[in-house]
Formats: C-alpha cells, sequence, structure tokens
C-alpha cells in the first residue's frame, strides 16, 4: 500500500464545509436563542471543519459527521434543546453527504448505515414538526399507539 493519504473523500460537494459550520455552531451552542451565538462560535466550527478537510481523514470526517448526527437526532427527538431549523439543514446536508458516499471505493457507506437511518427518521420528523419515531406532529406519541396512519410504501426521508 502506498504511503500517500487517499484523498477520495474529500470529492463529494462542498456543502457540508459551507453548511455545516454556522448549523453546528447553533446546535452546540448553549443557548437556543440563533441570533445569540456568537459569531466566534461559528469561525471555530469552520476552522474545525477546515483542519479536517486539510489533515484529516475519512475516518475523521466520518466521526465529526456522526456528531454532528448525534446532535441532528437528539433535537429532533426531543432529548436535547435546540434550533430545528439548523437541525433540519445540518441533518439534511449530512444525510445527503452519506448517500452519495455509495459512489466511493471504502467502506464509507456501509458504516454509515445506521446514522443514514436515524438521520432520514430525524429530518421526517423536523419536516413536519413531529418528534423522532413518531408520525404525530408535534405530540411526541408513536403512531401505534396513537392509532395515525403510518407510510409504510412510502420513501424514506420524503416529507
Amino acid at each position: 500500500m502506498s504511503g500517500r493519504r487517499s484523498l477520495v473523500w474529500l470529492g463529494l460537494t462542498p456543502e457540508p464545509e459551507r453548511e455545516l459550520p454556522r448549523s453546528v455552531a447553533v446546535l452546540r451552542a448553549p443557548r437556543r436563542d440563533t441570533a445569540a451565538v456568537p459569531p466566534e462560535l461559528a469561525d471555530a466550527e469552520h476552522r474545525r471543519v477546515q483542519r479536517l478537510i486539510l489533515r484529516g481523514t475519512r475516518r475523521s470526517w466520518l466521526r465529526y459527521l456522526a456528531e454532528v448526527t448525534h446532535l441532528v437526532t437528539a433535537v429532533a427527538d426531543g432529548s436535547r434543546p435546540g434550533d430545528r431549523r439548523a437541525a433540519l439543514l445540518a441533518g439534511e446536508v449530512v444525510l445527503d453527504h452519506h448517500h452519495m458516499l455509495i459512489g466511493l471505493p471504502g467502506p464509507g457507506y456501509d458504516s454509515t448505515a445506521a446514522d443514514r437511518h436515524a438521520l432520514e427518521e430525524a429530518v421526517r420528523a423536523l419536516r413536519t414538526g413531529a418528534t423522532a419515531g413518531t408520525d404525530r406532529p408535534g405530540t411526541g406519541i408513536p403512531a401505534a399507539v396513537a392509532g395515525a396512519e403510518t407510510t409504510h410504501g412510502t420513501a424514506r426521508g420524503r416529507a
């Protein structure tokens, strides 16, 4: 094996680098008020993403995206307070990224299967106002308990 670092994982899209820092800074902020998120938090997140892209590996990049996935799913399921719009944007960006991994060599696509599933549920919940794992917007009541219709047969991630 060559001593050169594989950079194929960098060829996906620029959206994560462009879109994630501000959204992730909002999700990491201790306050829910997005206007109160200091610009230095977004700048620090941007520097972190740049460092990962310039000096990181596929593994470190996917680890970062797994952190973002955790933030998004925690906001979606209500276990963490946070800006649902920022969570939706971050969730959509990471989900798109993970879907595109199928076209790259290596284990990236398979290794993100659980995160893709979690993000699909979270994005659906964030789009509809429901709590992740439920089908009734804003109730937090599982569809099976509430007697709501299920979405079997529809494409995941589509609201």
